[in-house]
């Protein structure tokens, strides 16, 4: 299974040669050039994700926003019409009640975080997967590890498929030697990511680089890892590289 992780950058024009209207055509054809099975947007806003479901007429595209109104960012899980089946999908909030829409942790930012968590079934080889896609407070360390730990003991309780292989995917806005990357790693996940580097470019300003996207799987192997550095014109596919790997058992 090809998988890509992929923070989009929310949309509000401010980003001149790099706007989103000027990213669309490179995305839409590195996409259907690459064909990955399963795509975790993260930073989608409301229009971005109908364009997502206009644009990839491949996929299914599902998620919804993490305000109240569930509208703003989503947690968007794009999944190929004829290689995915999707079994069960959820999304939830990152805080001490996950399912009250806009909740989060008091240590939070002001932005409230969700999960959007689905499992699938690949209709060649009728494997089955469970796919998180998430995006890390950008604030406290406190609340990304409240958050990791979230994650990772509602995947120890969940009851259906519990045996089925994960796939931790997303920004986590932590860099590699963070202790909220370290507890995933005490979890049993793999980190199929170490190592590639910078991931964050922010364009080259004048910010720091970082490296704070991943991908961590239990009960998989990563056949191989490729980090999109697309540029063309002076444009790249996000301020961040897109991550894609290829899984399997």
């Amino acid at each position: 299974m090809k998988l890509v992780t992929f923070n989009i950058r929310c949309d509000y024009e401010q980003d001149g040669d790099n706007n989103f209207c000027f990213r669309k055509p490179l995305i839409l054809e590195k996409l259907r050039q690459e064909k990955p099975d399963v795509i975790c947007f993260q930073e989608v806003l409301p229009h971005v994700a109908v364009w997502l479901k206009e644009a990839l007429a491949e996929y299914y595209v599902i998620g919804c926003g993490r305000d109240e109104e569930l509208g703003n960012e989503q947690m968007t899980v794009a999944y190929r019409k004829d290689s995915m089946n999707l079994i069960q999908m959820e999304t939830y909030w990152l805080s001490e009640t996950p399912y009250v829409p806009g909740s989060r942790y008091p240590e939070q930012s002001t932005c409230p975080r969700t999960c959007t968590e689905a499992v699938f079934e690949e209709t060649g080889t009728k494997q089955i997967y469970r796919i998180v896609n998430t995006h890390l407070d950008h604030v406290g360390s406190l609340a990304r590890q409240l958050a990791m730990r979230q994650i990772a003991d509602k995947l120890e309780r969940n009851q259906l498929f519990s045996q089925a292989p994960v796939i931790v995917a997303g920004d986590m806005n932590a860099e590699p030697d963070s202790e909220e990357i370290s507890l995933m790693k005490d979890r049993g996940y793999t980190n199929v990511t170490e190592g590639i580097g910078v991931t964050f470019h922010d364009y080259f300003r004048e910010g720091p680089q970082e490296c704070i996207d991943y991908i961590f799987t239990k009960g998989l192997n990563c056949e191989s890892l490729v980090k999109w550095t697309d540029v063309k014109n002076g444009v790249y596919l996000s301020d961040h590289y897109p991550i894609c790997a290829v899984l399997g058992i």
